[in-house]
């Protein structure tokens, strides 16, 4: 256990570092201003190339849009789970150390969105009800690549139903699969902006497993 969980913080730690040197590469690498008013963006040739190839899809992005309220509402149910733990234990210090963990991540992926939202790196390919929105990493993608693993997460530890365990395995990726693509197609944020998230978002959750398992009391 102990070792599974240095390995995924050694794999975390990479991620990290990559979506860093990603994040510093589109500030440098290709820079055009062939975004929305002018806006200038990274890998442009690329990313203008992408964008030109999948069009914008406003119904997609609504509908992305949306479904992006499902790990909301995840996160909602974790979090009144560790309440009630709360409540009913009566001792922060009793409630289950791997709820209190996911609050804490769940609350380092909240800051990681604000950050980019007060420091625009890329700004979306169209305007959004007439405004000019920041777009890397996405925020969407960010959300689900982070959240819906600790779902799986979650069932694996505390279900023994193997079907169960299957059922929401394949819910999962299949959702978090159409949800990817959808927003990437959708036209609404830059082909970078998609890798981004998927960088930052699986460093993040390999940190978090491995910080679960690292602590778990049979080691």
């Amino acid at each position: 256990m102990r070792k599974s969980g240095k390995n995924l913080l050694f794999a975390g730690s990479i991620f990290i570092v990559a979506f860093i040197t990603w994040t510093i590469l589109i500030q440098k690498v290709d820079v055009k201003m062939l975004g929305v008013n002018g806006t200038n963006i990274g890998f442009a040739t690329i990313n203008y190339w992408f964008h030109q190839l999948t069009g914008v899809n406003m119904t997609l992005y609504i509908i992305t849009d949306w479904l992006g309220l499902i790990p909301i509402f995840i996160c909602m149910i974790f979090g009144v789970m560790g309440i009630i733990q709360l409540i009913q234990r009566r001792s922060v210090f009793k409630v289950d150390y791997d709820i209190i963990l996911l609050g804490i991540y769940y609350v380092l992926v909240v800051l990681g969105y604000l950050i980019f939202e007060m420091i625009p790196i890329n700004y979306r390919p169209i305007l959004i009800e007439g405004f000019l929105e920041a777009s890397y990493p996405s925020s969407t993608t960010l959300l689900v690549l982070c959240v819906m693993p600790t779902l799986v997460e979650q069932v694996e530890r505390r279900f023994e139903n193997t079907m169960v365990k299957r059922l929401v395995k394949a819910l999962v990726i299949c959702f978090s699969v159409f949800m990817v693509v959808g927003r990437l197609i959708s036209g609404v944020h830059w082909l970078t902006d998609i890798v981004g998230s998927i960088m930052l978002s699986v460093g993040l959750f390999c940190i978090y497993k491995a910080t679960v398992l690292l602590c778990y009391k049979d080691n």
